[in-house]
């Protein structure tokens, strides 16, 4: 019963660590690129949470702060207008960007919200149901194919695993799914900073040997024999 309960704590905590570990890669990002997470982040945040009051389109949702600013609204209605009935098919291109998305090509996760928010011009909340659909028969089609080298070594040639497959999916997965969170965790993350007390990292000790030995003393003449 005990080892039963220290096994699943410690794949509790491995999760854990691998969740903060893939929050980490997240905002892991050259400048540039993080800038765009930021504004995509909060565009898609927005629209998800106005889901539960009035579920506006993602377009309506950049009309409040464009009118704030005192900007024109025009090209916002045109742009809507010519998104419905035309952008539907934008879902799926959503899913698939999602499945490239990898710890080290994160962009694709940026774009495939952006392909998914267009798309919902057209369907509505719909659309992230139909990328995440997208993505799923991605991976099941992946998975069905990998069976066959369940047992491959991978030497001189290229091999579908199904245990790198589930993780290559599960990271795409969660990289995505985090797109919307990587503003507000930014703000909370800088508003806590100063009070958040980090434990001591451990010292790097050098491979080379320290100065006092390796130089010879002045003055003392070396032993002969």
């Amino acid at each position: 019963m005990g080892a039963a309960f220290a096994g699943r704590l410690g794949r509790v905590k491995e999760q854990r660590q691998e969740l903060v570990r893939l929050c980490r890669c997240a905002v892991a990002r050259p400048r540039w690129q993080l800038v765009a997470a930021v504004a995509v982040s909060l565009w898609s945040a927005a629209w998800v949470l106005g889901q539960v009051r009035g579920a506006p389109s993602p377009l309506d949702v950049l009309r409040a702060p464009v009118a704030w600013a005192g900007a024109p609204t025009g090209w916002l209605e045109a742009a809507s207008a010519w998104c419905e009935g035309r952008t539907s098919f934008l879902a799926v291109v959503g899913g698939l960007l999602w499945a490239m998305t990898t710890e080290r090509q994160q962009l694709s996760a940026l774009l495939g919200w952006v392909a998914v928010m267009l798309a919902a011009e057209s369907t509505g909340y719909g659309a992230v149901h139909r990328a995440l659909l997208a993505l799923a028969c991605l991976l099941v089609v992946l998975g069905v194919a990998s069976i066959p080298g369940r047992r491959a070594f991978v030497v001189d040639r290229v091999a579908l695993i199904p245990r790198d497959v589930l993780r290559a999916g599960s990271t795409a997965l969660a990289l995505s799914a985090v797109v919307p969170l990587v503003a507000p965790g930014l703000a909370v993350a800088a508003l806590l900073r100063p009070y958040v007390t980090r434990p001591p990292r451990p010292r790097q000790w050098s491979s080379a040997k320290p100065r006092s030995e390796s130089v010879e003393p002045v003055g003392v003449p070396a032993p002969r024999g």
